[in-house]
């Protein structure tokens, strides 16, 4: 039985030719076929007349054949006797194969902290893309496309690997706008397998970590039973926020607004916020003072909190952690619109000061739907704030419910691709990896003013709250 392949790069012989301002009729070529794709039985003519009309005028061909030209100087290599440009088939296998894997090299990358990967039918492997063992020696210009020059397919797919499959899963495909999607695309290639961090970095996300770790074991042991909605599990969240915050003060924003449910509230207060230990203490001893303007009802961890904090770089940043009632994401559309708010009346409509940040769970995240309402708005003249930062605090578990019983989605995130927000998921247990994400993801939002998604993934160490049977509230079924 013949095998379905499903990736397809090869433009269709009527868009030959495209103008230069074509975004969107781009990505309607893009489509899955039963075949290896076009490219694979194309005649040899079609190609050698598109790479001429490269030579003529890059200009007036789509963006990714000139990339493609331009690393593979097949002029040069591979001339046949009468002069004119050939070009093998096994070298687009390996062009698909490349791309295949910007495609959806994240469904196989090592996320998931505590079991294995649910397989996801990524169809990676060398023979769903027309290739075989035999031809990991064989060297390939399509290596140019990676920067690795005429490289064997063995090392071309330990590279991929590499930058897709590891602990940082890289899910931005959809992004249209090619500005766009080119940046991303070179954040992911040829930085994050590159990046290393200082040792003043490296302390700072220790220290960071410490503090979180310490502030859960206290509470753990002081108020035995009493919900705190603990952070173990997910404690690389503090660094997170903390790498966010100080990165987008060098970015220029003077104002962080956070909105956020239950879990790890009560660890951002004190160690983000700057709440103190004792009024944190005070609230579990239960002297909270009543103040009307709380509502009826509300809990240490519904409540808002103000700060001003002094950045590593002695920059000022004013901190405003929003009230949440148990509604979750109801939250969301109070955090834009207090942000829109303060940036047309404060900052002159200058969004680069002002950053809304929207920390989310796994269930609540697919499962309301005013995520999406206000997703939906994020680019609207009349409600756009300069793009959020969405992290998620994915437990892989909503209460008792398993993610594979509360979406249909492959991800939690997967709302992301309707407004062309890329997602990076990125696996809880190693905090450099998050806290890497999360710096990627401050410097996209000062660039493009457009929403990112951060997925980490993690798990809790204790029940939903700690008053619950962890046996039945802690962990999802499947990865």
């Amino acid at each position: 039985m013949k095998t379905k392949r499903p990736f397809v790069l090869a433009p269709s012989p009527d868009t030959r030719i495209l103008p230069k301002n074509y975004d969107i009729c781009y990505q309607n070529r893009w489509r899955e076929m039963d075949q290896y794709s076009y490219i694979a039985h194309v005649h040899p003519n079609y190609i050698d007349s598109l790479y001429k009309e490269y030579k003529e005028n890059p200009s007036n061909i789509d963006s990714e054949w000139q990339k493609f030209f331009e690393g593979f100087d097949f002029a040069v290599s591979e001339v046949s006797a009468n002069g004119e440009a050939t070009f093998s088939p096994e070298e687009f296998k390996v062009y698909n194969l490349i791309q295949a894997y910007r495609a959806k090299g994240h469904l196989i990358s090592d996320t998931n902290p505590i079991k294995e990967r649910k397989d996801r039918h990524a169809n990676l492997d060398l023979q769903n893309l027309g290739l075989s063992e035999d031809d990991l020696d064989t060297k390939f210009h399509a290596g140019e496309e990676l920067g690795l020059g005429q490289a064997p397919l063995r090392d071309i797919v330990q590279h991929l690997k590499n930058i897709y499959a590891g602990q940082l899963g890289f899910e931005y495909d959809y992004l249209i706008k090619p500005e766009v999607k080119s940046w991303f695309r070179d954040k992911v290639e040829n930085d994050s397998v590159n990046h290393k961090f200082s040792l003043d970095q490296k302390q700072r996300i220790l220290q960071k970590l410490n503090e979180t770790v310490v502030l859960e074991q206290f509470l753990n042991k002081k108020y035995i039973g009493q919900k705190r909605f603990s952070l173990e599990g997910g404690e690389s969240t503090v660094p997170a926020l903390d790498t966010i915050i100080n990165d987008s003060a060098e970015y220029g924003v003077q104002e962080v607004v956070i909105g956020m449910a239950h879990r790890g509230r009560l660890n951002v207060l004190a160690n983000i916020m700057g709440k103190t230990y004792e009024n944190i203490f005070s609230e579990f001893e239960g002297n909270v003072d009543p103040d009307l303007t709380r509502g009826d009802g509300d809990v240490k961890y519904h409540l808002g909190f103000s700060s001003q904090i002094t950045t590593p770089s002695d920059k000022t940043v004013n901190l405003k952690l929003t009230p949440n009632p148990s509604h979750l994401e109801a939250v969301d559309p109070v955090v834009e619109g207090f942000t829109r708010a303060k940036a047309d009346l404060l900052y002159e409509e200058n969004f680069d000061q002002i950053l809304p940040i929207l920390i989310h769970g796994d269930a609540a995240l697919p499962g309301q739907g005013v995520v999406y309402e206000v997703l939906q708005m994020s680019q609207l003249n009349g409600y756009h704030t300069g793009g959020t930062i969405h992290f998620v605090i994915n437990n892989q578990l909503g209460f008792t419910t398993s993610f594979e019983d509360a979406r249909s989605s492959n991800y939690s995130t997967s709302v992301a691709s309707s407004v062309q927000a890329p997602v990076i998921h990125v696996n809880g247990d190693d905090v450099e990896s998050v806290v890497y994400a999360v710096k990627v993801a401050a410097e996209f939002r000062a660039k493009f003013h457009r929403d990112i998604f951060i997925d980490m993934v993690c798990y809790r160490k204790h029940g939903h709250n700690e008053g619950d049977d962890p046996k039945f509230t802690r962990t999802a079924r499947s990865g």
